[in-house]
């Protein structure tokens, strides 16, 4: 028994001498030669050939030389890009005076929307009196054989607001005026649903005295200022005439007229206008209608 113990003390005092650490550290195994390797797997007839780049082409090597553009400079989308801080405002800047506020130049007003640029635009080839509504053309002064006749600046009409004259009427552009306003306030809403298309005229500019009454005055016709509805035209076709068709529509129309003329007369008047009517524009008269 003491043998096998005695072995045993001298197995285990030798095992704690060898865990002590050397007095000097191994030497390192040195590195393979990777090229040397690297040649000898190349030289292996068995191994994949890789081919060789090749050389890249001198304009490519220029434009990769060339400083970048400005966009490739640009931060990403959801970069913060950096941003020299600015510096600080003089104090002398601080406020602007309001003098060289006021002495500053002010811009000029633009055109309103909805208004002409020019009034003074002349109005479009075929319309008199400046109203594109009255349509026809400027005559030359009429110089009237007997005293008292005559117009200055007379025009012939051919149609207003639309709607024709069967023959083109002669008379001053206030008389023109005067008879687009009665086709408008007056006359169409006089015929209601009746669409009129067609003005039948049976006087407008003759110089001869009043009812063609020897010795009597100048009549307004004479000056330009009157003319005579003699019938209506419908868009259907139908004709009225002031003297068969005197109905609750034309003796409407008739008296509607009364203050936008001077002077309104019809049938049951004065025995002479009993197939027209006659609007005048006379000047310094009260409103006369009969």
């Amino acid at each position: 028994m003491r043998p096998v113990v005695l072995g045993l003390t001298l197995i285990l005092a030798g095992q704690g001498a060898w865990a002590e650490a050397p007095a000097t550290s191994l030497r390192p195994m040195p590195r393979p030669d990777v090229a040397a390797a690297a040649l000898s797997e190349a030289a292996d007839p068995a191994a994949p050939v890789v081919p060789r780049p090749r050389r890249r082409p001198e304009a490519l090597a220029v434009v990769l030389a060339a400083p970048p553009p400005a966009a490739a400079l640009a931060p990403a989308p959801g970069m913060l890009a950096q941003t020299p801080r600015p510096k600080q405002r003089p104090e002398g800047l601080t406020a602007v005076p309001e003098a060289n506020l006021a002495a500053a130049p002010q811009p000029e007003p633009g055109p309103v929307p909805g208004k002409r640029k020019n009034k003074d635009k002349p109005p479009a080839k075929g319309t008199v009196c400046g109203d594109p509504e009255i349509r026809g053309e400027a005559l030359a002064p009429i110089k009237g054989k007997v005293k008292g006749c005559g117009l200055d600046q007379p025009v012939r009409v051919t149609s207003i607001s639309g709607i024709r004259l069967n023959q083109p009427a002669t008379f001053s552009c206030d008389t023109a005026a005067a008879l687009k306003t009665w086709i408008e306030r007056a006359m169409r809403p006089a015929m209601g649903r009746a669409e009129v298309v067609e003005l039948r005229i049976a006087a407008s500019y003759v110089c001869r005295p009043r009812n063609n009454k020897k010795g009597a005055k100048i009549s307004e016709h004479g000056r330009g200022r009157a003319v005579d509805v003699a019938g209506f035209v419908f868009a259907d076709g139908t004709e009225w005439s002031v003297l068969q068709n005197y109905n609750k529509q034309v003796r409407r129309a008739h008296k509607n007229a009364c203050g936008i003329f001077s002077t309104t007369l019809g049938p049951g008047s004065d025995g002479f206008h009993e197939d027209h009517l006659h609007f005048d524009i006379a000047a310094n008269r009260n409103p006369y209608c009969r």
